[in-house]
């Protein structure tokens, strides 16, 4: 009997197995459907984009550097004596010629009024020299005196010449060094502080300095660019990418420590003829107006070189770049379904706000800037936020359409 009842009850079984996983199945089923449903249900989500176009853009390049005096003087005595006194006042402005110290000319003015009587002793024997020289000229014409006499007293008149002239120069010489006893600034500028003091012995071509002047307006700013850059720079300038002005040099702008910006550009001087083999830099000079002599010298600032301008360049709001865990740049593109899609892009450099993008993004494309934690790739997106019509300095934001639809015409 139970042998009959097995198969039966085997067939029971299995119908009712089949009956669940067709329920299980079903419901799967239904709950998909939904959730398309639903999805589709779901408004999409409203954002702010910029609509990609090419326009002009500065390119620059910013750069560390220091700040050097346009002119330094050491200032040194060149003649020894004691100090005396100091004629400046520290940290003030001087002027060419200004005397700065003085040393006891005491020893000077003896020296000069020697070199005086020296030359006045010369003067008279030139002139008896001369009147011996005459007259022997006079008398060996008549045989009066011999011809010997007469070469004595021509040769002693000329030596008499010559020591009038080297007493002038002895005396000029005495001169210069009792003018040297007030040590003169060499040029204008900012004197710093004294190194000695009055009472001190100073000696001539003395290893130190006495005090420095420093001409600060203007000032120097040398900062050093990779002459792969520079090289770079050069190429986008050939193929009429870059347009620079008619020297082909660039105008240089000047941030602070603060993080103000100086009030005058600069004007690039010097570029250096010989690339660096250590760094592979090439050393590049800018000089700067400093007439507030808000500039001092060794100051580190940051030189932002205008380098020319970008003809076709497409500028990316700043807010709108994401990065990836490995830094690449990345941006969320609205297609044409109004969906978004992830975009690696490349970013070459910054102007204001914005980013400049070289690859990665093309003119007409739509990069949400706004509403960028609402949305995923994939997410449909209602971009009727305000646009981003226009980049650069006169930026501005207007009323995009109202929706999608219109957006999309």
């Amino acid at each position: 009997m139970l042998l009959k009842q097995t198969p039966r009850l085997a067939v029971l079984a299995v119908a009712a197995a089949t009956t669940v996983l067709m329920s299980g199945c079903t419901g799967k089923q239904d709950a998909t459907q939904g959730q398309a449903a639903a999805a589709q249900a779901r408004p999409a989500t409203p954002v702010s984009v910029q609509v990609i176009e090419y326009t002009e853009a500065i390119v620059h390049t910013e750069l560390a550097g220091r700040i050097t005096a346009y002119q330094t003087a050491e200032v040194r005595p060149q003649v020894s004596g004691i100090l005396q006194k100091r004629l400046f006042e520290e940290g003030a402005e001087v002027k060419l010629g200004q005397p700065l110290y003085q040393i006891d000319p005491a020893i000077y003015e003896a020296e000069v009024a020697s070199a005086k009587a020296a030359l006045l002793q010369a003067r008279a024997t030139l002139a008896s020299a001369k009147a011996d020289a005459k007259r022997s000229a006079e008398l060996v014409k008549v045989n009066a005196v011999s011809k010997s006499a007469d070469d004595s007293a021509q040769a002693a008149y000329k030596v008499a010449v010559a020591n009038v002239e080297a007493a002038k120069a002895a005396l000029t010489s005495a001169q210069i060094n009792l003018r040297y006893t007030k040590v003169n600034s060499p040029i204008s500028g900012k004197v710093s502080l004294s190194e000695v003091t009055p009472g001190a012995l100073v000696t001539s071509g003395q290893a130190q300095r006495l005090t420095v002047v420093q001409q600060i307006d203007p000032v120097y700013v040398d900062v050093t660019q990779s002459q792969g850059e520079m090289a770079k720079l050069r190429e986008q300038a050939r193929k009429g990418v870059l347009r620079t002005g008619d020297n082909g040099q660039a105008d240089v702008q000047l941030i602070l420590d603060n993080g103000t910006t100086y009030p005058s550009l600069g004007k690039l001087t010097f570029k250096d003829a010989l690339v660096d083999e250590a760094t592979g830099t090439v050393r590049i000079r800018a000089v700067f107006e400093n007439p507030q002599r808000d500039l001092m010298p060794g100051m580190y600032v940051r030189a932002r070189l205008v380098d020319g301008v970008l003809t076709k360049a497409i500028k990316l709001d700043q807010r709108a770049t994401m990065r990836r865990n490995n830094g690449t740049p990345y941006v969320y593109v609205v297609n044409k379904d109004n969906k978004v899609e992830s975009r690696d892009i490349e970013i070459t450099g910054t102007e204001g706000n914005f980013w400049l993008v070289e690859k990665g993004l093309e003119p007409g494309e739509k990069v949400v800037v706004e509403g960028l934690q609402r949305v995923a790739p994939g997410a449909t997106v209602a971009p009727g936020a305000p646009l981003v019509s226009k980049v650069g300095p006169d930026s501005a934001t207007v009323n995009a359409p109202a929706n999608a639809a219109e957006q999309t015409k």
